[in-house]
């Protein structure tokens, strides 16, 4: 025999033992026990308790008629069988199929279920129960898993959950729900963005304004009192939380009744364009038809805006103020709305006060408020000429100070984020706080002292047990315009030796951007494991042809400050010397509301608000 024989003849003699088997044996050993008959829900005499479910996508009063009408068909159906005890009809009015996340009465029926309160529920088709396939099938699948088992009957399909082919037939009702809900969807996006494209715009109710027989917004002067407080209250330097505070004591009423008051509904009503007269469509929307969950529109879809589409509460200058204010509060900025300061005078002539906690103002605010002051080449150096019959020094050059040594120099180093000053500039002042001010055209730095209460200053000392150290000054606000107005690589760190000038008891540091050396992060490997990084210095290009600068023109930028200063008996930046700015529109500059009629105004709305208070209080009485 071969071996290919050999093993085939076992696989055979499996497979005829396999056909003997499935023979079977005679019927008469068999006895059978039939099941109970499946019946009909319908058909069924058994006591059901039955749950009926009804919702109805709007909350618009014409969709009453829907819901009362399949309230009333199903308890006509159930009177029909005297069997059958209705437990509750549970019923979702408003709330979208295609998610279970606000359907409240689905939910708590879907918990009597488990709880074994009911047996049988009804509902007028696929589409009610949910347009979810997901849903729809989860949780008929859960129903009929429970013990003893819930079903499910769908009038309009006549599909009983329960039967042998319900899932099946589920499966594919429940697939179209779903579609049409998509299709819905598509067709109510397409219409709002024809009706947007030409300014037919939705307005819903708003603290401030009533809605006229043709929709349109119309100033409520009452509600208005309150929106105005809330904006000039927010531009003098109160917090969300506070102004909350405030009008809850008032009890002033929201747009709902309520008289109690939390910061978030300040804020929104603050970020309201409305209340300026614009109009801006499509700030959030849709992406997932199915979770309904509201996205914050950024670029993703088309925005349509309307300026002067009604009459504003406040002026839009004001507006854009304080959506200004609120950006530049997370860098800790309290206050009023803020301008830049300009020197007019003296060695500091054409630099501008650096805001260290207000983000809004660009490079060019900042070059434009130096030009209100000075013209641009005011701190342009010149070369200091060669007399005959001195010493001719034409042919020597002053060496640079960044090629040598620089512990203990005068020095200030940059990064996207902080500033740090070397110890030997903090032991200049004696005090932990500085003011720093920039000159755009001549790309100079200067840093004077500074008291705490001043708005502009910063700390750049920290108390130490060993006395005091230098601290890194944060300056993600204002950082980028100064990177910006030096033509600064933000990749990249930088490094300036400074100088020191002093008139009288006066005393600045003053950093030329023109002479900073580039510090470029270099990576070895032994500084990567630990977690670390060194740099190494880099330099202009026009630095490579010389050691330094020509004598005569060396120190011509002090002898030139120290000109400018010559005669002037204080440095320090007037702080009536404003220039204001649109920050970052293009738009003329702001006309903020004067902060001494704000004040009035603020006094006066409260004086009115607390007299009607009162009023209302005895009138309870």
């Amino acid at each position: 025999m071969t071996k290919q024989n050999e093993t085939s003849a076992p696989a055979a003699n499996q497979k005829r033992n396999i056909r003997k088997r499935y023979q079977g044996i005679s019927q008469e050993l068999i006895s059978k026990i039939p099941a109970a008959p499946q019946k009909n829900f319908f058909e069924d005499d058994r006591p059901l308790r039955i749950a009926v479910y009804v919702r109805v996508s709007t909350d618009d009063p014409r969709q009453t008629s829907s819901y009362e009408l399949q309230k009333n068909h199903y308890l006509s159906v159930i009177k029909q069988h005297p069997a059958w005890t209705l437990i509750q009809i549970y019923a979702d009015e408003g709330i979208s199929g295609t998610s279970l996340a606000r359907r409240t009465a689905f939910l708590q029926m879907i918990d009597d279920c488990r709880e074994g309160k009911i047996d049988l529920i009804l509902v007028k088709s696929v589409a009610r129960f949910a347009r979810n396939i997901v849903d729809c099938l989860s949780y008929s699948r859960r129903l009929a898993a429970l013990s003893p088992p819930v079903g499910v009957f769908f009038e309009a399909e006549n599909l009983s959950t329960l039967s042998s082919d319900g899932e099946m037939r589920l499966s594919f009702f429940a697939a179209m729900a779903q579609e049409e809900s998509r299709s819905k969807s598509e067709i109510m996006n397409t219409s709002i963005e024809m009706r947007f494209g030409i300014g037919i715009f939705l307005t819903p109710t708003l603290l401030g304004y009533d809605h006229d027989g043709e929709g349109n917004l119309i100033i409520n002067e009452e509600e208005a009192k309150t929106v105005r407080l809330i904006f000039f209250m927010y531009l003098y330097g109160y917090s969300c939380q506070k102004i909350a505070d405030t009008l809850t004591k008032l009890r002033r009423k929201t747009k709902n009744g309520n008289t109690v008051w939390s910061p978030g509904s300040v804020l929104n009503i603050l970020q309201n364009e409305r209340h300026c007269g614009d109009v801006l469509a499509r700030k959030t929307f849709t992406p997932n038809y199915l979770n309904h969950k509201a996205k914050k529109n950024r670029k993703d879809r088309n925005q349509y805006r309307q300026n002067g589409h009604h009459e504003p509460i406040v002026s839009r200058d004001d507006f854009i103020a304080v959506q200004k204010l609120i950006s530049n509060a997370k860098y800790g900025y309290k206050g009023f709305f803020p301008s830049l300061h300009t020197a007019t005078e003296g060695m500091l002539k054409g630099f501008v006060t650096v805001h260290p906690r207000w983000a809004s103002f660009l490079a060019e605010d900042y070059r434009r408020a130096s030009l209100s002051g000075v013209q641009a080449d005011a701190h342009t150096p010149s070369k200091s000429p060669f007399h005959p019959g001195s010493f001719d020094l034409r042919k020597f050059e002053v060496a640079r100070a960044q090629f040598f040594h620089n512990a203990g120099r005068l020095a200030v180093t940059f990064s996207p984020k902080k500033i740090s000053f070397t110890l030997a500039c903090t032991q200049t002042f004696d005090t932990c706080f500085i003011k720093l001010l920039v000159h755009p055209a001549a790309g100079l730095l200067a840093a004077v002292p500074a008291k705490e209460e001043e708005k502009c200053a910063v700390r750049w000392l920290s108390p130490h047990k060993k006395g005091f150290l230098p601290k890194k000054i944060p300056g993600t606000a204002f950082l980028p315009n100064l990177y910006d107005l030096f033509a600064w690589n933000p990749d990249y760190n930088y490094r300036i030796l400074g100088f020191k000038k002093q008139n009288g008891i006066e005393t600045a540091l003053i950093f030329d951007s023109n002479e900073a050396e580039t510090l470029i992060p270099h990576f070895s490997d032994e500084h990567q494991n630990r977690g670390g990084q060194k740099f190494f210095s880099a330099y202009p290009k026009d630095w490579a042809g010389s050691f330094g600068s020509n004598y005569y023109c060396h120190d011509s930028l002090e002898k030139h400050i120290a000109c400018e200063s010559a005669g002037a008996s204080d440095w320090n930046v007037p702080e009536d010397t404003n220039f204001k700015t649109g920050g970052q529109t293009a738009m003329p500059d702001l006309q903020v509301t004067n902060p001494a009629i704000i004040t009035q105004t603020i006094e006066e709305l409260m004086k009115h608000m607390k007299q009607e208070a009162q009023d209302e209080h005895k009138s309870i009485r």
